[in-house]
């Protein structure tokens, strides 16, 4: 079976990850649409999503966002303060087939503010 484009880069990007975890960190995956975005911290360990935030919930939804990444900056500010409440702080950033800009840049610095460490 003949893998597409994007699912070739997610495997390779997936397993370069996996290659170089440890125990002691987790990996943050992030999907973003056109209109949302969302994210969930994954040990591979035991194949388990340990907390997710996303732009779909309905606290961040009532908020009302004038654009998009003004959304992505506050569902990584909220992914951070689970994070905090968890003790997780190291992680390894799992940006998919997205390129490190625009919305997906923004998520990364704000999690970087919020203590996050990657």
């Amino acid at each position: 079976m003949k893998l597409s484009t994007s699912d070739r880069k997610k495997f390779r990007i997936k397993n370069k990850i996996k290659k170089v975890s440890n125990s002691d960190r987790f990996r943050l995956c992030i999907f973003r649409s056109t209109k949302n975005i969302s994210a969930q911290v994954i040990d591979d360990k035991n194949n388990k999503t340990l907390f997710s935030a996303s732009s779909i919930e309905k606290d961040i939804k009532n908020l009302k966002m004038k654009n998009k990444t003004e959304l992505s900056k506050v569902v990584a500010e909220r992914l951070a303060k689970i994070a905090q409440e968890k003790k997780v702080t190291k992680i390894y950033f799992d940006r998919g087939i997205y390129k490190y800009h625009g919305r997906v840049k923004i998520f990364a610095e704000t999690l970087r503010k919020n203590g996050m460490d990657f």
